[in-house]
């Protein structure tokens, strides 16, 4: 579910209030689940092919305790997989699962392209590790954004104010100039927090919404 609106407080009619925030300069994009997608069949042929419950690899990967080293660039990619492999007794199957690297929605492409064309700054803003530079560069993603602000670089993840703050500054805006396009409710939330707008991505009906909120026709 959705988490409210762009600017705020909802209308009588359950839309958005835009009178409660300025319009955002710069877009902050979250990179998994909205730029990048994923085609999870492909994540279950590989536990069946070696073997593993169903669910296995994302569950174990994305224990927090495990994760989040990884995150904030205490370990490489290379030792959060070796360990996630190790823990499954299954290292084959993690190298043939991290080399998938996922797919660009084009929609949501073209939306950064127009916005940087119109003058307005697009960070790639994610939680990721050490492997997203190399991920940009599969993907043919190099050049697309104004910045990136990966996780494991700033030190801290989203939705902390510390990730947020250099987030701001990669772009040159202040908070209240800054949205955040998350597919997490967590992150909408800790990004109000932190004074930005914030905008849980569903999908590609939320582009007209999104183009209209930054002036864009």
């Amino acid at each position: 579910m959705r988490v409210g609106g762009l600017f705020g407080g909802a209308s009588k009619g359950g839309g958005v209030s835009r009178g409660a925030r300025p319009r955002p300069e710069a877009l902050l994009i979250d990179f998994d689940g909205v730029l990048r997608v994923w085609d999870q069949s492909r994540t279950a042929a590989v536990e069946e092919k070696y073997g593993l419950p169903a669910g296995a690899l994302m569950e174990t990967a994305f224990t927090w305790s495990r994760l989040r080293p990884a995150l904030v660039g205490e370990v490489t990619d290379a030792a959060w997989m070796a360990g996630v492999g190790a823990a499954l007794n299954a290292p084959e199957a993690v190298a043939e699962w991290q080399s998938y690297r996922g797919e660009v929605d084009q929609d949501v492409l073209s939306l950064i392209r127009e916005l940087r064309a119109a003058g307005r700054p697009v960070a790639l803003a994610t939680n990721a590790t050490d492997r997203l530079a190399s991920d940009l560069v599969e993907l043919g993603l190099v050049g697309e954004f104004d910045a990136v602000v990966n996780s494991s670089e700033v030190g801290a993840p989203k939705p902390t104010r510390e990730f947020f703050a250099a987030a701001c500054a990669a772009v040159g805006r202040p908070p209240d100039r800054c949205l955040l396009l998350d597919d997490d409710d967590r992150q909408v939330r800790g990004a109000r927090v932190a004074g930005l707008s914030a905008y849980r991505w569903t999908g590609a009906g939320d582009l007209r919404y999104l183009r209209a909120a930054f002036g864009i026709r």
